[in-house]
């Protein structure tokens, strides 16, 4: 048996011939270990007896992976905050974990904000984001006294000043676009001034909604907050962001006499979902973001400000696989079905972003040949693809399971109930054990919805 350490990214292709072992479960999380007869265990526990324990599809965590990708961000940022974005996944158990490794949260709504603090999570810890806010995420910020709320638009700033009432003083930043395109696919760039979050740096309206909120005496302006994308695997958009974003703290200091202590860089820190592909690499991330936030400051004259990072995909990603059950194999001229038990209701990444992944065969040997076959899930729909043009066995056949590693992000944070089909359970592994943290929606969860005749 041999177990895996937290490997660097390889630079073999998927399925490429003298591919090693190490390559094949670069991307899998650190504890995984191959035995015979095709067992692969994650955090000491067999993907297989997991799919016959809580059915199929299934998704399992590591919680091993997610407490040691917690712990290299602290050790990489010292001196910030780490505020892990729920918006990737999040469920009870798992604000826990983020929360004993001494993590903040960021959350997007109400729903999100109300489980963490129900589940014990400190709201003081807790930033609320939100390109718009509804009345209900405000309003339930204020009662749970979330740390800082991120102001996205104009209208916001006169809509929380009035609900934080007489005597009372919320601590907001601002969110602005500094005019960068980055991150692995358009939809999900969003540092440019073409899309709908923030306030733009070039037209002038971020340094008006400042001057907005430093005339709201409820209102406290900690700082400054940007995202530019996700799955950005290149440093050099976050220097430039820093110093644009300095360049707008010198300019509201130079204008209002405030010198904002925050400097929020935000996450889409991008991650490898095959072997050999790319991953920003944060121990360079975090010297050069030092070293160009302390020379921009210095040439401003301005103190260091306390910087703020946001990964979500980063931390989750990695620790999670989906395991599924093959139903059927279908032979048409030039191509390859091997139909899965999930899908799109479950993971809608490659139907929204075209991305890809590398799933792999589990439970059996097999001494067949590659075939390179497209992977679809259960779905009415033909862009129901979960993997496209990938290689497993030439006899993958009904009844074998199919292992998905990096699931643990933007699968069942973003997943539904297309076809009236439930979502799949949960279940975090450690040191040899597996336990459920979330069931599976079953038919009676769907009809108890349905109230109407």
């Amino acid at each position: 048996m041999t177990t895996l350490p937290l490997p660097a990214p390889s630079t073999a292709p998927d399925g490429a011939p003298g591919a090693s072992p190490a390559d094949a479960l670069s991307v899998w999380p650190a504890t995984t270990t191959e035995l015979p007869r095709g067992r692969l265990l994650v955090g000491g526990v067999p993907l297989t007896e997991i799919a016959e324990g809580h059915g199929t599809p299934v998704y399992v965590l590591d919680e091993a992976e997610v407490r040691e990708r917690c712990r290299t961000y602290r050790t990489a940022f010292p001196d910030a905050e780490i505020h892990y974005a729920a918006k990737a996944f999040l469920c009870r158990a798992l604000s826990h974990w983020v929360e004993e490794e001494g993590l903040g949260l960021d959350v997007c709504s109400a729903g999100e904000l109300e489980l963490a603090v129900t589940a014990g999570f400190p709201p003081e810890r807790i930033l609320l984001h939100g390109n718009v806010k509804s009345p209900l995420d405000l309003e339930t910020a204020l009662r749970l006294g979330v740390g800082r709320i991120v102001i996205d638009t104009p209208a916001e700033i006169a809509r929380i000043a009035a609900a934080v009432g007489t005597g009372g003083r919320q601590k907001v930043m601002v969110r602005v676009t500094p005019g960068i395109s980055a991150g692995g696919h358009r939809k999900i760039r969003t540092g440019s001034d073409d899309q709908k979050f923030g306030l733009s740096l070039r037209d002038g309206h971020a340094q008006h909604a400042v001057a907005r909120i430093l005339d709201q005496p409820h209102l406290e302006l900690t700082g400054i907050h940007c995202h530019l994308g996700s799955q950005i695997a290149d440093v050099k958009p976050y220097l430039v962001a820093v110093r644009r974003l300095v360049g707008l703290m010198a300019r509201i200091r130079d204008a209002h006499g405030v010198t904002l202590p925050e400097l929020d860089l935000g996450g889409g820190h991008g991650i490898a979902y095959r072997p050999g592909e790319p991953a920003l690499d944060l121990t360079t991330l975090a010297r050069k973001v030092r070293a160009e936030l302390a020379e921009s400051c210095a040439a401003a004259g301005l103190p260091v400000p306390r910087l703020i990072i946001e990964p979500g995909r980063a931390v989750v990603g990695p620790a999670g696989v989906a395991v599924y059950r093959v139903l059927a194999v279908k032979r048409t001229p030039g191509r390859t079905f091997v139909a899965v038990d999930g899908g799109m209701s479950d993971n809608p990444r490659p139907a929204l972003y075209g991305v890809r992944y590398a799933p792999r065969l589990i439970g059996r040997d097999s001494d067949a040949g590659a075939e390179r076959v497209t992977v679809v899930g259960r779905h009415c729909e033909a862009g129901d693809v979960l993997a496209e043009d990938v290689p497993l066995p030439a006899d993958t056949r009904p009844g074998d399971l199919l292992a998905v590693p990096v699931a643990g992000a933007y699968h069942l944070s973003m997943a539904s109930s297309y076809n009236l089909v439930g979502r799949p359970p949960v279940v975090a592994v450690l040191d040899g054990r597996a336990r459920l943290l979330v069931r599976r929606e079953t038919m009676a969860d769907l009809r108890a919805r349905d109230v109407g005749l």
